[in-house]
């Protein structure tokens, strides 16, 4: 599993609304991906003009058809000189209850 999950910090604050209605007119299409597990974006601090993207997909070409779609691709080229991405990219390889001790 993968799982794709960090901040993105609007360069201009009083752009953070007009980037959330974006990217969130996306999640039908994230979610009814293939591989698929979960999916949001969410405002985390609007005074800060920060986001939190978190998502959870079964492999690496199933996030990598996501990311080639077109509407996925417009959504990078609108946004992507406007913020500070620190989105990244994590392989998980051992799933189990955050309350166990190993």
């Amino acid at each position: 599993m993968l799982i794709v999950a960090g901040t993105i910090t609007m360069k201009k604050v009083s752009d953070l609304e007009q980037f959330m209605t974006d990217a969130r007119s996306i999640i039908p299409l994230a979610r009814s991906s293939d591989g698929n597990l979960f999916f949001t974006c969410t405002v985390d601090d609007p005074a800060a003009g920060t986001a939190l993207m978190y998502e959870q997909w079964m492999d690496e070409k199933s996030l990598a058809s996501y990311l080639a779609r077109e509407e996925v691709k417009l959504l990078f080229a609108k946004w992507s000189d406007r913020m500070e991405n620190a989105v990244r990219k994590y392989d998980a390889s051992r799933e189990r209850d955050p309350r166990e001790n190993s």
